[in-house]
């Protein structure tokens, strides 16, 4: 399984919505799919599946708005 997957996969399951696979470009946020214990849960899944190191203090929402930027985020850390 790819990165990409791995990611959608992981986000899926943390905003509960296959919504998230099927439009790479909604905002999680402004749709309510993930808030703020949602962002830190999808943090500590992608740092214990994937490995990457994601410092809480430098998480910047506007950079992890969408599933494209989140996996293009992650894949700079990989």
């Amino acid at each position: 399984m790819n990165t990409k997957d791995k990611v959608l996969d992981i986000l899926e399951e943390t905003t509960g919505s296959a919504e998230v696979r099927n439009n790479l470009d909604l905002n999680i946020f402004d749709e309510g799919l993930l808030d703020s214990m949602g962002s830190i849960q999808l943090i500590l899944e992608l740092q214990n599946e994937l490995g990457v190191d994601i410092p809480i203090s430098e998480f910047e929402r506007s950079e992890w708005a969408t599933p494209n930027l989140i996996i293009a985020k992650v894949e700079s850390l990989i």
